[in-house]
Formats: C-alpha cells, sequence, structure tokens
C-alpha cells in the first residue's frame, strides 16, 4: 500500500499543479514529510493524510486505496442545474460550477433578455469577477466604473465591490461568468505580478 500510496499524493498534487510547498502551505503537513511520502520513506499517520486529502480534494478512501479516481465525478441533468434569477427576472444565472467549490470559484452561464439588469453585493475581499460574452453587448458597472463588453470579449473586474450587469441593447445577451473568489482570485494576482 505504501508504493501506491506515495503515487497516489504525487500524483494528485502535480494535477493541482502544486509544488511540495504549495502544498504543504494547503495542507499544513511539513513540506519534508510530504516528500517523504511521495518517496515511500514514510508511513504517514491517519491525521496527516486526512490533512493531504482535505488540500487535494480528494476523499481519504480514495488516497489509501491507490487507485486511479474515476473519470466521471458527477453528471447532472437538466433539472439538476439550478437557476438564479435576478430580481427584475429578465436575468437567469444557471450554476454550472461544482457546489464543492462555491466558496473559491463560481461559474455561471448568464443570460439577459433587453433590459435586464443583474445587481451583485460585493463578494470577499479580493475577489474577481470574469465575464465572457458569447453573444449580445453588455454595459458592467463595478465601483462606478462602467465599460462595455460585446461578443466575443471578456472582461475581468472588481467583485468585492457592488457591481451590475445591464443589457441595454436589443438583443437577447449569453455570457459565461467566473466568479473567483478571495483566497483564489489573491493566487492569480500575485502570480501576474510575478511574473511582472
Amino acid at each position: 500500500m505504501a508504493a501506491k500510496l506515495g503515487k497516489t499524493i504525487n500524483r494528485l498534487r502535480r494535477a493541482y499543479n502544486y509544488s511540495l510547498g504549495d502544498l504543504s502551505e494547503q495542507s499544513g503537513v511539513a513540506k519534508s514529510i510530504i516528500s517523504q511520502i511521495e518517496k515511500n520513506e514514510t508511513n504517514p499517520t491517519l491525521g496527516t493524510l486526512y490533512k493531504l486529502a482535505r488540500a487535494l480534494n480528494a476523499p481519504i478512501e480514495d488516497i489509501l486505496r491507490g487507485e486511479e479516481a474515476p473519470a466521471l465525478i458527477e453528471k447532472l441533468g437538466p433539472s439538476g442545474t439550478p437557476v438564479l434569477l435576478s430580481d427584475d427576472g429578465r436575468c437567469r444565472l444557471r450554476i454550472i460550477g461544482w457546489i464543492k467549490s462555491v466558496e473559491l470559484v463560481q461559474w455561471y452561464y448568464f443570460e439577459a433578455e433587453p433590459g435586464g439588469v443583474l445587481e451583485s453585493e460585493p463578494h470577499p475581499p479580493g475577489s474577481v469577477e470574469n465575464l465572457t460574452v458569447l453573444r449580445g453587448t453588455v454595459s458592467v458597472t463595478s465601483g462606478g466604473e462602467t465599460f462595455t463588453i460585446a461578443t466575443g470579449e471578456t472582461a475581468r473586474y472588481a467583485g468585492d465591490r457592488p457591481h451590475r450587469i445591464l443589457n441595454d441593447g436589443a438583443e437577447p445577451v449569453t455570457a459565461l461568468m467566473v466568479n473567483l473568489l478571495g483566497p483564489i482570485a489573491a493566487a492569480g494576482l500575485s502570480m501576474d505580478r510575478g511574473a511582472a
């Protein structure tokens, strides 16, 4: 089992594109211990495995089994995809993201009828909202600034202040929205600054 365990931890860590340091920071397990586990030089305690499993978003049973995870994690029918409506009833957000990651990342398929307005309260500090318009044109206001996004364009804007999306055109709008909440957005911003 130890050989499979080390390979499994290594495979999951690489799947997340985590360095040993990244996984150590996420799990609270020392980098040297993680390295020893991956090289099969130590038998970790159940507590250590639990911390690693949580950081890697994997059931501890799968880690102990050492098997490849199944290809299909979840399949939802049309009625299994929740739909949120804006206050005016003219905008729909289909929740296409994974409910287990909702506190970090939120994915939506956005639809707005002409005149539809989606008003949003601020997300956690540091959050960034990403909007890619598939069809139509919208005006986005965040923190007092307003800008237009047309078909094929993507905008990233501060989601940690009141913001709104308005379909001020004559045609329906469809778009993809991804909200990167505080910790995830901060990691992306720090990577950008590191590359500069």
